[in-house]
């Protein structure tokens, strides 16, 4: 049987059944209403949808109160008071009444206006409730067209199939029930991968239109190792992967008894495993799999899905509980990284050729200083709880981290005066994912307390190759030497000027990659909760001698498929 090949991006084997998360696109008919029968009905329809729509969200609430997080509660919450503001109801009525319109027609003008209407607003917050009208005006207008929704009620071993996943497809699904994931877009360092490997979802990614052939209720078989799907296999191909994901729950459950060894070399070299985390929640992850703390906190999914900027009180809230569930671990908090593939409804960013090049991460905080202040603020308030540390993203040379250190102390001034306690030596570090950080690391080593190496930004810039083009996919590889010889670089310079150098990107949680990192000086591994096991197993049979030896090899090596197949055979 033929496979549907992508790119794996979360490992482990799932079996179960085809989900589709659709996105049907709203348009006019241009139809109207006959007479005074078709407009009784048409009010009733329209009425009923946002009845409906009501209903839905408040079981929503109910069903996952303990769940939630406050940000995605406020979501929902601002949609009730959209789906029944009184203005939109009266708009759409008055459309069908008078210009006998048909509901669907009235449904988008009225919100299609609406929508114009805030984002012609000069104030912030209004124009901010332009992105929150066009998701209550879909909500109604799904419900008006009966169209099942696809982001709530699943059952056990189902399979989410779709074009992409964002952040806000994930806040309603129960991933409990959730057995995979495969997208026809993405990539290794897309949304969907993340989430999966986060959560230890298997996942495919990068399918392209060959993933249309699955329908609706098939049965799948998908190998997030392989990056391989199968539709509707044979018995015999069930067996066979059956069989496969029994052997790989087996060596999870042998890696996970690794838990509360120390991840130290075979002679004696103590290695730190922490986790990357996007909400509090995911602590017991790494908890459970034997983590040491927090490397990355991606705090954008705070800021991403909802109506505003959160306030300097939720923001303090979220980073004390973080802070209080480390239980005195480190918890590096990075500031907000928003911008590129990610963005915020209520703040208008530029459309831009080049996004990932552009007006994103640390740029648009200094030119927010407002919005940054506010965070800042919130992660100092919190340093009291906890080993708080702060970790400023895409850093490309000192004036930039000295404009962001600035704002930091304003930050601890403001507080200071205030009387508000706060850890007034917090350590303070920055990500080295721009190529030009990397190559001046020796001289921002001077201006901060550690480094960690983000390999995701670094790859993607280091060799000109968008992360999340599936097209091109293939140039994107962190075991380029031209990357292999700037994380290296950025090693030696914090060993050398005596700051600590860890890894939050995705080449952290890669095994094959474990012996050379630990030979290139690493010691401080981030990554998905769920990886680990699978490299604590690495690290314990390793020799720091040994390690060295493999990267010293690596080294005269020209290109990364001599490099992977080199480290395979190891």
């Amino acid at each position: 049987m033929k496979a549907i090949n992508g790119i794996g991006v979360s490992p482990g084997i799932s079996i179960g059944k085809a989900r589709w998360l659709n996105k049907t696109k709203a348009v006019a008919t241009g139809g109207l209403l006959k007479n005074e029968e078709d407009i009784l009905a048409a009010i009733a329809l329209f009425e009923a949808a946002v009845r409906l729509s009501v209903e839905e969200i408040e079981a929503l609430l109910k069903e996952r109160e303990a769940s939630l997080t406050e940000e995605e509660t406020a979501i929902l919450e601002t949609q009730v008071e959209l789906i029944t503001d009184p203005q939109l109801n009266d708009d759409v009525l008055a459309l069908i009444r008078v210009d006998k319109k048909n509901t669907n027609d009235a449904l988008l003008e009225v919100v299609t206006n609406l929508v114009e209407l805030f984002e012609n607003m000069e104030d912030e917050y209004m124009r901010a409730r332009s992105a929150d009208m066009k998701d209550a005006g879909d909500r109604i207008w799904k419900n008006l067209h009966q169209y099942q929704n696809n982001a709530q009620h699943y059952e056990s071993d189902t399979i989410i199939i779709a074009q992409e996943l964002t952040p806000s497809d994930t806040i309603s699904m129960d991933l409990r029930y959730i057995a995979g994931f495969a997208t026809q877009a993405g990539s290794s360092a897309a949304h969907t991968a993340i989430i999966a490997r986060t959560k230890g979802i298997p996942a495919v990614v990068g399918c392209g239109v060959a993933l249309n052939d699955v329908n609706e209720g098939d049965l799948i078989v998908l190998d997030g190792q392989a990056g391989e799907i199968y539709c509707n296999p044979d018995d015999n191909l069930i067996e066979t992967f059956g069989e496969k994901r029994n052997r790989f729950i087996q060596i999870n459950g042998e890696l996970k008894q690794l838990k509360n060894i120390p991840a130290n070399t075979t002679d004696g070299v103590k290695i730190t495993l922490s986790g990357n985390i996007a909400g509090v929640d995911d602590l017991d992850a790494i908890n459970d799999n034997g983590g040491e703390g927090v490397g990355l906190f991606r705090t954008e999914l705070l800021f991403m899905e909802r109506a505003s900027f959160p306030t300097e009180g939720e923001q303090f809230e979220l980073y004390k509980q973080a802070a209080l569930r480390s239980k005195g671990r480190p918890l590096v908090i990075r500031t907000m990284d928003v911008g590129g593939d990610k963005d915020l409804p209520y703040f208008d960013l530029p459309v831009e050729q080049n996004p990932f090049l552009g007006y994103r991460a640390i740029r648009i905080c200094l030119d927010r200083p407002d919005v940054f202040l506010t965070q800042l603020r919130a992660i100092l308030r919190a340093s009291v709880f906890g080993d708080v540390r702060i970790m400023f993203p895409m850093i490309s040379g000192v004036p930039e981290l000295r404009a962001a250190k600035s704002v930091l102390e304003e930050a601890k001034r403001q507080l200071s005066l205030s009387g508000i306690p706060f850890n007034a030596q917090i350590k303070t570090g920055i990500m080295i994912e721009v190529p030009s950080a990397a190559i001046i690391a020796d001289i921002l080593a001077k201006e901060v307390d550690f480094f960690s190496i983000g390999t995701n930004d670094l790859c993607q810039y280091t060799l000109a190759v968008d992360r999340m083009n599936s097209k091109i996919s293939y140039l994107y590889d962190p075991f380029d030497p031209a990357v292999l010889r700037l994380i290296g670089f950025v090693l030696d310079q914090a060993a050398k000027h005596g700051i600590s150098a860890g890894m939050c990107g995705e080449l952290a949680g890669d095994p094959l990659a474990t012996k050379l990192l630990l030979g290139m000086g690493l010691k401080d591994f981030s990554m998905s909760a769920a990886a680990i096991p699978a490299i604590k197993k690495i690290i314990i049979a390793t020799g720091l001698d040994d390690a060295r030896h493999v990267y010293e090899n690596v080294k005269q090596m020209d290109n990364s498929e001599t490099i992977k197949a080199y480290l395979r055979g190891l």
